[in-house]
């Protein structure tokens, strides 16, 4: 569970009101007068020239120069759009609060569900989308309505983009193993825990300099394991601070299935099985290992990022090299098919809107609307036709040519990675079938290592979460401050679990959260948190 920055959120909120009462709620009669100046053009995408800003709200982001690959320079050239990328520059909320206090939003900002776009709603300073979703037919199409419900502000209207939405399942969590060392070593049982500790206690024996258990940025895999403790559990749990019993989230931190868990991490860390700063390391020092080769098992959200390229980089050279996933590792008697790494929800991961600076907001919306299509998705994600594929078959999904059967796979997908970057309004459902009918079409040393790790276990062992989504309140309420001061208490203590120096130290840890998380209100903020999660159960059972 990351720490948030109360100060920041209330600083936010506070310059969010601040500019809407200076504004008069941004420039919203020239925004409204624009709604319906534009036409779709002859061409039949629905969508018509458009230019706009766009702003991706993370840290991490760095978007591309528009128009530099082969996706993006197509559609630069036949729909006539161009998107101007606002960098982060590292310090994403900073910088969006900058635009704010200036009165220089974006077109568009891609971010995160939840505070961050409430916030936005509430200041007055986003578009309505709700005419355009009723306008365009491929939303209209592939989102279903109770996932648009899901999507509502409090005043009921929906001013989001979904991205990477989806009416099937999905997953890109869970455990790989190095080939090398896995075959060296016998290929032993790798299905329980305890399997997993003798076989980690192998590779620090026989491979001193390699890391026996790589578990990610900030040690992001570690709370990963907890759906190995407990049947039809995920790490959401531990992020909401309560699991389901009955209609009701009680404390995670009196879960049996919790407290093995950190039991079990902190074994490892003692006996130095994982990386000792697992909870301080980058992503880059992460990518580092795995593509050299020094990880022996890795477990992580998006393991079929590392995956996959940590799998490129050790097969340019040694082609039977690289990593193979595994099927999740889990508690003795837990039931395997009911083991799940991750959580999907069906709307996906995060979300656009579309500011009242935005000069044609109907154009930007339809031009969203046309990548989440057939023709949008495959462009942004296997290319324009012409580059990997010149026919589709009558799902509409891409028949690979010969340069797609030719082109290394490391080549070719190190390339279509740089079209999926821009492909803003996922739809993983379309993208999903399309690439299995596409693999399916391919000699085995020509499909990619992402797809074969989903279509066999990442897929299989996601839960359906979409129920649990917009349970947190808004950090300047009294829940939000509660929910604050939980996660301080908790990052602290899971800190104290993990580098305990004994089982006696991890329970003392755990018992002393369980009365600091009490006193800070962790059953109010659990009621708020049922409360919303029946709400959520309500709406999507009325559009089932």
């Amino acid at each position: 569970m990351r720490k948030r920055l109360k100060g920041v959120a209330l600083l936010l909120t506070s310059l969010m009101l601040l500019l809407a009462a200076c504004s008069g709620g941004g420039n919203s009669d020239a925004s409204q007068n624009n709604l319906n100046t534009g036409t779709a053009p002859d061409d039949g995408s629905g969508i018509k020239p458009v230019t706009f800003s766009f702003y991706g709200n993370y840290d991490w982001l760095t978007t591309s120069p528009w128009g530099e690959n082969e996706a993006t320079r197509w559609i630069q050239e036949n729909r006539k759009v161009t998107v101007e990328p606002i960098q982060s520059g590292g310090a994403a909320g900073e910088k969006l609060n900058t635009m704010i206090v200036g009165g220089d939003l974006p077109d568009v900002i891609f971010t995160d569900r939840g505070s961050s776009v409430e916030r936005l709603v509430q200041a007055g300073q986003l578009v309505a989308l709700d005419e355009y979703y009723e306008k365009y037919p491929n939303f209209k199409k592939y989102v279903k309505e109770s996932t648009l419900n899901l999507l509502r502000s409090d005043d009921g209207q929906i001013y989001q983009i979904p991205n990477w939405y989806t009416s099937g399942q999905f997953g890109n969590g869970g455990w790989m193993v190095n080939k090398d060392i896995y075959n060296a070593l016998g290929r032993p049982a790798l299905e329980t825990f305890d399997d997993l500790y003798q076989y980690l206690l192998m590779v620090q024996d026989k491979y001193p300099d390699v890391v026996p258990l790589e578990v990610g940025e900030k040690g992001a895999g570690l709370e990963i394991m907890y759906g190995g403790f407990r049947e039809k559990s995920t790490s959401k749990f531990v992020t909401l601070m309560g699991h389901p019993e009955g209609d009701k989230l009680t404390s995670i931190l009196d879960d049996p299935a919790y407290e093995e868990m950190v039991l079990y991490i902190n074994k490892l860390y003692r006996e130095r099985l994982i990386t000792q700063d697992a909870l301080q390391q980058t992503q880059d020092a992460v990518k580092e290992k795995v593509n050299t080769g020094r990880v022996a098992v890795m477990v992580e959200s998006n393991i079929t990022t590392y995956g996959a390229e940590g799998h490129r980089a050790l097969t340019a050279s040694h082609p039977d090299s690289g990593y193979e996933i595994i099927w999740p590792i889990h508690k003795a008697g837990v039931d395997r098919t009911k083991v799940f790494v991750s959580g999907f929800e069906t709307l996906g991961w995060n979300v656009s809107v579309i500011t009242k600076k935005a000069k044609d907001p109907e154009a930007i919306f339809a031009y969203f609307d046309w990548i989440t299509g057939p023709e949008g998705q495959k462009v942004l994600f296997f290319g324009p036709k012409g580059l990997y594929w010149d026919e589709e078959d009558a799902d509409g999904a891409p028949i690979p040519n010969e340069k797609y059967k030719t082109t290394p796979a490391n080549e070719r997908t190190d390339t279509m990675r740089k079209f999926e970057d821009f492909n803003w309004a996922g739809n993983t459902t379309f993208i999903d079938t399309a690439k299995m009918s596409l693999e399916a079409l391919l000699s085995a040393n020509q499909k990619s290592w992402e797809t074969v790790a989903q279509s066999t276990v990442t897929w299989k062992t996601a839960l359906d979460i979409t129920e649990f989504v917009n349970t947190d309140p808004l950090p300047d309420t009294e829940n939000g401050i509660i929910a604050q001061n939980v996660a301080d208490i908790y990052t602290l203590a899971y800190a104290q679990m993990v580098q305990a120096k004994s089982d006696a130290e991890v329970l003392a840890a755990l018992d002393t959260a369980r009365k600091n998380t009490a006193k800070a209100g962790l059953d109010k903020l659990l009621e708020f948190r049922t409360e919303k999660w029946q709400e959520n159960v309500k709406k999507i059972n009325a559009t089932k």
